[in-house]
Formats: structure tokens, C-alpha cells, sequence
């Protein structure tokens, strides 16, 4: 795990050490962005995309954040699949937001239970 002012990051390691997944979250006041999670492609089906947003969910639920965003492509089927299992819900739509191959984004929010540990953004 990584930390900053406002921001989260976790990654998995292979055994030998090489980075297989991360994922990045940041805050402003009560409200996240998962900026970023990914997993290298021969580990994918594995559960690590899954283990991994439970702890990001969790950190930032933990600091205070309320409803958490994200974007991710029409397209990706399984991670659409993910964040829906794990409470995500169509917001909004960003056209021509992907390039290559250039694609709408869809905007997802899951509203999260936040503790009383704190804020992430402190």
C-alpha cells in the first residue's frame, strides 16, 4: 500500500516479486475516484481485481468518503461485472472519453458506509 494526502494506491505481487495488479483512489472531502484498477492479463479470472477493490472500497469508506466514482469503457464487459457486484451503479455517461479505440465512458457510483477513522484527504 501506498499513501499520500488524498490518495490510496495498493498493488499484488507475483511470488517473485513483479507488480501483477494495482488499483489508485483518491479523495476530495466526501467523495472518492477510483482512478485506476488493473490486472495483468495472465491474472486476470483470479479474484485480484475483486480483493483488491474490497480494499480500496474499504480504505476509503474508512476516511470519510461517501460515494465513490468511477469510469470505465461500455465495452469491458468484465469489469462492469465487478463494480456491479460490488455496488456500482450507472451515473452518467462521458462522451468520446477512451481513445484508441475511441469510446464513451460510463460514469459508476457506489455509496459507501463511511467509519469514523478519519479522512483521507487529511
Amino acid at each position: 500500500m501506498l499513501t499520500r494526502r488524498g490518495v490510496e494506491a495498493w498493488v499484488a505481487t507475483a511470488p517473485a516479486g513483479e507488480v501483477v495488479a494495482y488499483g489508485v483512489v483518491w479523495c476530495v472531502a466526501d467523495e472518492g475516484e477510483l482512478a485506476n484498477l488493473a490486472v495483468r492479463d495472465d491474472y486476470r479470472g483470479r479474484g485480484l481485481g475483486g480483493r483488491l477493490l474490497d480494499r480500496l472500497m474499504a480504505a476509503a469508506a474508512g476516511r470519510g468518503v461517501r460515494d465513490l466514482f468511477l469510469e470505465v469503457r461500455p465495452s469491458n464487459t468484465a469489469a462492469r461485472a465487478l463494480y456491479a457486484g460490488r455496488g456500482f451503479a450507472e451515473v452518467g455517461l462521458r462522451p468520446d472519453y477512451y481513445e484508441r479505440p475511441r469510446e464513451d465512458a460510463l460514469v459508476l457510483r457506489a455509496t459507501l458506509a463511511p467509519t469514523d477513522e478519519g479522512n483521507v484527504c487529511s
